[in-house]
């Protein structure tokens, strides 16, 4: 059988290891050289696994590239005579194998290599068989450029204060990128050991995953490190680093060593986030019940990156303004960030890198919980956050891109890189987490925290798929205190708590989340209130498309979900659960109630209207006493009503009503959230230049919110929430013109560059507003270009940035797109969100649009396709549209580009447009006229 399977193989029919015969008339593609390459699939085969990687790298930093040897030991599950690896850019220059035998000196022999570019694949031919159940050698040379763009082993670079630049290297694989370092199986589920050597410099200090066990001396400057064994991982976790970075170290309770790496100038602000890391690892190995398994975890700040950060296992890597934290310039939310920042990425520590997704279509298990993990670590970590209020703006994210026809599902198909990339979305981060905390709630806190200590037991240092996920949180029954029925719950909490409600009604975990994971979008709960009787409907959310759209119905069709809801009512705050599976039902109460409220907290993901009197009974509670709800219940009727408008389920001005209660408001979430609705609808018709409507709204918005306005005070006091709501209220003042505001900025401005930018004295909560104001004028404006070449605090930069691109000077906007694009002042990881600045800014979204449309052909070199970059410019860069000429030019454009057709960001662009302009033509006669009724 081995022997016709050889031969089958040579004269190219082969087998695949579930022994699937392909088919004989295939034809396969060609190699570089002519010759007909071995594989045609994106995919490896799967009958070569590998099993440890033994890797030598030389980073030269003086010429740009790098030298490399691989060792890999390969088990062989079918007789072959080729392997197949990726490779991308690497020049290979000799290959040899020999069969692991501990008894017999191995006997090397030569391999012809074929390269496929085309599928970044590389194949080894072998003139003897490779023979199932044996272990092999592969040993590999080769050589290659040090990576320009943000993938693979790449150059970054930083200024001293005296203005030198150092150069450093560091890696960025995920999803797709290992292969650009060393030849390697570069699939999540191909998952092997690595001993990793670096040759550097003396000067220079080498990191990778594991600890350093030994420095080898080679002589000419050069030193050898040599890292100790990994733990078992996918190939895109491998990381290593180059630099002149200094750290600071600490110690967890069970002896993990953690360091922050970072710029030698900037060690000062390293210690917030060696703080946050040291308490956030500690809570996971409580709430996870497994121990971090690697001796030490290093974070590094690394000058140049193009994501937020990366969790590679043992060394994460951070983008510096989501690790450094400046107590003289960075605000509160500054602060936010960077703690959850640490909390996501040392989540996947456990979420990713312990158990790891078996293809990239179920991306969302290491992203949508490292999402979710951000909340529960931090509110248990640093509770004077609050960060839990921020998860209800996740959620609101998640369902604005959701409600849209060009979502996709949550596990969706993705095989080529580019494909790949998309999946690092909202859908996958976002969404992901705000379904997994509606299953928490519904499950309660103990039974979803036992079903992933079980999950993350059964399949560690193994791949994983939804079901997985699925069946670990449906039989959490262990020892004793469990039930022994498929779906359990603890005897001692059943009196108490939901699984009362699993007693009486059948549920399957699997069944009621494949609804929520395997199809788009997000259910709209349709209510209809009598006495004690609730009817309720589901249906699709759509926003921008209304009920009769000729492509309403198609859009409708064969979408059900299991939704877990709650609610309560007049008469009783205790919540009431129901799960949903039909497209109607009905509640029965026991008595007569005047109101009814759906999805308590906001903890489920769906959106309610209310029929019939409805949303006016709950806009007369809200006037009458807001406080009837709580503060998340209150953000979740203002979110949900402006949503309903977008789909033409509710008039404009009945959301607008609804936030005049907002003056009495003390939650500060819950007055962002209203503010942010109306500083859209501002921003929207100033973009759109309709003079009278901005001028009235302007005139609305300060004297509706001038009281809270003028309490708030130019300071970095108050609690976090506090901090947020002053800095964001201030800020819109400032847009608004307000003169007590643009006073008061432009006299802090004044006098700090009176003092050359030397005294710190702006607040950093304010400090992007004076910016703003200082950044008018031409003196100003090269004033805070020149204070950002110096800055040595990202955080700082970044406000300066945001600033520069608030100005209305048409040559000062262009200037600061082409420093953008140039990439030396302003670094090429920061363009894409100066574009999305200059767009947001009424005087520059033309200029934007055209800077993307000319150089085009550039970004694509710095960016690739499907990444995150390359959305937020295509996203950035239209979102502000909303006509009909407009979208035709954006139409046009995109379909003379051949290479994004297949993306989801174009639809995204388009389908946002449409929106604009549906929401404009709808709403604009009814925003003019209950403006000017409700002008005083």
């Amino acid at each position: 059988m081995l022997l016709l399977l050889y031969i089958l193989n040579f004269i190219g029919i082969s087998y695949s290891f579930n022994g699937e015969r392909s088919n004989e008339n295939r034809s396969f593609p060609r190699a570089t050289n002519g010759e007909q390459f071995p594989w045609d699939k994106l995919r490896l085969p799967d009958w070569i696994i590998p099993v440890h990687y033994d890797l030598l790298v030389h980073p030269n930093l003086s010429t740009s590239v790098f030298t490399g040897f691989l060792k890999t030991e390969v088990t062989v599950r079918l007789e072959t005579n080729f392997i197949v690896l990726h490779s991308k850019h690497l020049e290979i220059t000799r290959a040899l194998i020999e069969e692991k035998n501990p008894k017999i000196q191995g006997d090397l022999k030569q391999l012809k290599i074929l390269e496929y570019p085309t599928h970044e694949q590389v194949a080894f031919l072998s003139a003897d068989p490779l023979l199932v159940d044996k272990k092999y050698f592969l040993s590999v040379n080769y050589i290659a450029n040090l990576s320009d763009v943000f993938y693979g082993l790449y150059k970054s670079t930083y200024k001293t204060k005296d203005g030198q630049t150092r150069l450093l290297v560091s890696t960025h694989f995920e999803p797709t990128s290992a292969r650009m370092a060393f030849p390697c199986f570069d699939e999540p589920s191909f998952k092997a050991n690595y001993t990793i050597k670096i040759r550097r410099e003396e000067q220079h200090v080498a990191l990778s995953n594991m600890p350093k066990v030994k420095t080898r001396k080679l002589g000419n400057n050069l030193v050898e490190d040599h890292f100790a064994e990994t733990v078992k991982m996918s190939t895109y976790l491998v990381a290593f680093i180059v630099s002149d970075f200094q750290s600071i170290s600490g110690t967890t309770s069970s002896g993990i060593k953690v360091s922050v790496y970072v710029n030698p100038e900037k060690l000062n602000q390293a210690h917030y986030a060696l703080e946050a890391a040291i308490k956030i690892l500690e809570f996971y190995e409580q709430y996870f019940g497994i121990y971090y398994p690697l001796p030490k975890q290093d974070l590094v700040a690394v000058p140049d990156f193009q994501s937020g950060a990366m969790e590679n296992w043992g060394l994460t890597t951070y983008r510096e303004t989501s690790l450094l934290y400046d107590p003289e310039t960075s605000s509160a939310s500054d602060k936010l960030w960077i703690t959850m920042v640490i909390g996501h990425e040392l989540a996947h520590q456990w979420f990713g890198n312990l158990v790891t997704m078996e293809w990239w279509n179920d991306i969302w298990l290491n992203e949508g919980f490292a999402r979710y993990m951000e909340f529960i670590s931090v509110d248990a970590t640093y509770p004077e956050l609050q960060v839990n209020d921020y998860l209800l703006d996740t959620c609101f994210t998640a369902m604005r891109r959701d409600s849209m026809n060009s979502s996709r599902p949550i596990s969706s198909k993705a095989e080529n890189p580019t494909q790949i990339k998309e999946m690092f979305d909202t859908v996958s981060y976002d969404k992901g987490a705000c379904i997994l905390h509606m299953l928490r709630n519904f499950l309660t806190d103990e039974v979803f925290q036992n079903g992933i200590i079980h999950y993350l037991k059964k399949h560690s240092y193994r791949n994983a798929k939804n079901n997985d996920l699925w069946n670990s949180l449906a039989n959490t029954c262990s020892e004793e205190d469990f039930a022994s029925a498929k779906y359990c719950y603890t005897k001692n909490q059943a009196s108490k708590n939901i699984h009362n409600y699993y007693v009486r009604e059948h549920f399957d975990v699997t069944e009621i989340m494949n609804t929520w994971t395997l199809q788009k979008g997000l259910p709209l709960i349709t209510v209809e209130q009598n006495e004690k009787r609730i009817k309720i409907k589901q249906e699709r959310f759509l926003e921008g498309i209304l009920p009769d759209d000729p492509l309403w119905t198609s859009m409708q069709t064969d979408f059900l979900w299991q939704v877990p809801l709650t609610y309560i009512t007049s008469h009783s705050k205790s919540i009431g659960r129901h799960l949903m599976k039909n497209q109607s039902d009905t509640i029965e109460l026991e008595e007569d109630v005047n109101w009814v409220k759906l999805n308590v907290d906001m903890n489920g993901y769906y959106i309610v209207h209310y029929e019939g009197n409805g949303w006016n009974n709950i806009i007369k509670l809200l006037n009458q006493n807001y406080t009837i709800f709580s503060y998340k219940d209150r953000a979740n009727l203002i979110h949900n009503a402006f949503q309903l408008v977008s789909a033409g389920r509710l008039s404009l001005d009945r959301a607008l009503d609804l936030t005049q209660y907002l003056q009495h408001e003390t939650s500060n979430i819950v007055l962002l959230k209203g503010l942010g609705y109306l500083e859209g609808i501002y921003h929207m018709v100033e973009r759109r230049n309709i003079s009278d409507v901005t001028k009235s709204l302007k005139q609305y918005l300060l004297q509706y919110f001038k009281p809270v306005i003028d309490r708030q005070t130019w300071s970095d006091e108050g609690s976090v929430s506090d901090r947020m709501l002053r800095s964001n209220l201030l800020q819109l003042a400032y847009d608004l013109q307000y003169p007590p505001c643009l006073q008061k900025a432009n006299e802090l401005f004044g006098k700090w560059m009176g003092f050359g930018g030397k005294l710190n004295n702006i607040p950093s909560d304010v400090m992007k507003t004076v910016y703003s104001a200082g950044s008018e004028t031409p003196t100003g404006w090269n004033f805070l270009l020149e204070r950002y070449k110096v800055s040595m605090s990202g955080a700082e930069q970044t406000k300066i940035n945001s600033a520069l691109a608030s100005c209305k000077d048409d040559a000062n906007l262009a200037r600061l797109l082409e420093l953008g694009m140039e990439g030396n002042v302003i670094k090429t990881q920061d363009l894409p969100s100066v574009i999305y600045r200059v767009s947001m800014n009424p005087a520059g979204q033309l200029l934007a649009w055209n800077f993307v449309k000319k150089n085009w052909s550039k970004l694509l070199e710095k960016f690739s396709l499907g990444s995150f970059s390359m959305r937020t410019i295509i996203l950035g860069a239209t979102s502000p549209f909303s006509s009909k000429q407009e979208l035709e030019e954006v139409k046009l454009f995109f379909a003379s580009k051949q290479e994004i057709s297949q993306l989801r960001a174009p639809q995204i662009a388009l389908e946002n447009i449409e929106k604009n302009i549906k929401w404009l033509e709808r709403n604009l006669d009814i925003l003019r006229k209950w403006i000017l009724e409700n002008l005083q």
